[in-house]
């Protein structure tokens, strides 16, 4: 009987892991004194994601730690690249590369100092707009097109914009950001069941530009 009930089980599982699948990237810093700098929010995005959908980062593999599981009724496997964030693509390359995910599969979110602080928006593609590590991304993957999650982080009123995003946010930002990554929760089970089109008319009317 318990012979049975396990293969039931193992049935039920692979069942239920039919279908493409997508790859969601997180861009960051590795390492502790890195953990709560602006620069790291598609790392503190995707940590977000992982734990609402209870998927756990077990193992290491590209030069990246990562999650497998469901959201939304889609496969996904979650990334978080350790190559450190100029050099993205050296790790999300050989991934898309070897699970056969192709660019239109592909979701990754990153900073961007040209957004508003806490605000999201959604593109299908397109330039780097000067984020090195998008840059990584294009080269390796040999395409612009995949999809981006811009999480805002405003731009500093003065002194080096390196010296901000390498800082963490103060206390009386983080209401707006944890506001940030729930609404990209939302935004990336759009983009999973609905495709980025409609994601897109969805969350980019969050004040967004």
């Amino acid at each position: 009987m318990a012979e049975a009930l396990h293969k039931l089980a193992g049935w039920i599982h692979h069942g239920s892991t039919a279908g493409p699948l997508y790859l969601i990237v997180g861009l960051g810093n590795p390492g502790k004194e890195y953990a709560g700098n602006r620069h790291n929010v598609g790392f503190q995005c995707i940590d977000r994601l992982a734990r609402v959908h209870g998927l756990e980062f077990r193992r290491q593999r590209f030069r990246a730690v990562l999650a497998e599981g469901q959201i939304g009724g889609r496969r996904v496997l979650l990334a978080k690249p350790l190559t450190f964030m100029n050099e993205s693509g050296k790790a999300v390359g050989p991934l898309s590369r070897w699970y056969k995910i192709p660019p239109e599969r592909i979701l990754v979110i990153h900073d961007d100092l040209d957004l508003p602080l806490g605000k999201i928006r959604l593109r299908p593609d397109g330039s780097s707009g000067g984020h090195k590590g998008i840059n990584s991304l294009i080269a390796e993957l040999g395409t612009r097109d995949f999809a981006r999650l811009r999480i805002g982080i405003g731009r500093p009123e003065h002194g080096d914009p390196v010296d901000y995003v390498l800082s963490d946010f103060g206390r009386d930002q983080e209401p707006a950001i944890a506001a940030a990554y729930e609404m990209a929760e939302r935004a990336i089970l759009a983009f999973l069941q609905e495709g980025i089109e409609r994601a897109m008319s969805q969350y980019n009317n969050n004040g967004g530009r």
